[in-house]
């Protein structure tokens, strides 16, 4: 993340400077959904989801999501060209990139029918990210960091730096908040397949094709996410613990190890490393 303006600059120009930034375009999007997700889950809890005003804030949220997630994945790819590298990446390594998967997921959901719970893993991440630049630019940008009277130097004999109130709090609510949160996200990504394969299940129109997107998508967060691997583990030893249950019906046992052997088989088939070939790659944070 940019680096806020200099503090030696007047306030109306390191305004300036702060919006000409793409990285406040890319701010900008995550307010912008975390307000349309707000409005949006107003009509629904008074069963108005379908109202012109839902509607409108359901598409806006998704459109600013693709903004932000095209915002990132635009500037790895400036920065890429600039560093010079001839070798770009090709598709399938492209589509491992977790900003790259959520940019095409948020224009699934986009141009797809409304399915409130696709609105829930993106507002979370918008709620981080948005915490974070404030933190990080906004507060620094309204009151530059000052540096303590020399008698308050380090013992190193340094000048200290204080830092905003708010910064502090913003930064103790990320540190202590975010694995809790990125488990949610995950556990909502689970919840929201299965939501998508009972559409499936009933023959909804176009949710076959859907299921078929979304089942690449969470397989891909699966090999990228440890918080997916752990949410998918504790499900299945939930369960697991449920079959062991004398009470159950061998028949019912059985068909569970199946599906956990299909399942495994499945995963080991669709693992991506295979055809891409890049076993070192660290496949970049969604942002």
């Amino acid at each position: 993340m940019a680096p806020p303006p200099p503090a030696s600059m007047p306030l109306q120009q390191r305004l300036m400077h702060l919006a000409q930034t793409l990285q406040f375009g890319w701010f900008v999007g995550h307010l912008t959904l975390l307000f349309c997700s707000l409005r949006y889950s107003l009509s629904y809890i008074t069963f108005n989801y379908y109202s012109r005003w839902a509607r409108f804030s359901y598409r806006t949220a998704f459109i600013a999501a693709a903004a932000t997630y095209g915002i990132v994945v635009y500037k790895a790819y400036r920065a890429r060209s600039r560093t010079g590298s001839r070798q770009q990446p090709g598709p399938l390594a492209l589509l491992g990139d977790e900003n790259v998967q959520y940019l095409l997921m948020a224009l699934v959901w986009l141009f797809g029918r409304q399915i409130p719970l696709a609105l829930l893993p993106f507002t979370v991440y918008s709620v981080f990210h948005v915490a974070t630049y404030t933190r990080a630019n906004l507060i620094p940008t309204f009151q530059p960091l000052q540096q303590s009277p020399a008698g308050g130097a380090s013992p190193g004999g340094r000048p200290t730096t204080k830092s905003s109130p708010l910064a502090d709090t913003i930064g103790r609510f990320v540190k202590e908040y975010y694995d809790a949160s990125m488990t949610l996200v995950a556990s909502l990504e689970i919840f929201l397949w299965f939501r998508v394969l009972g559409s499936a299940i009933i023959f909804t129109k176009g949710s076959w094709i859907l299921l078929a997107i979304y089942t690449v998508f969470v397989r891909a967060r699966y090999s990228q996410s440890s918080f997916v691997q752990g949410a998918i583990g504790q499900g299945v030893a939930r369960i697991d613990a449920l079959v062991a249950n004398q009470s159950t019906p061998p028949a019912a046992r059985q068909a569970w190890e199946n599906g956990k052997r299909l399942g495994r088989q499945a995963t080991d088939a669709s693992d991506i490393n295979r055809y891409v070939g890049a076993k070192g790659q660290v496949p970049k944070k969604a942002q």
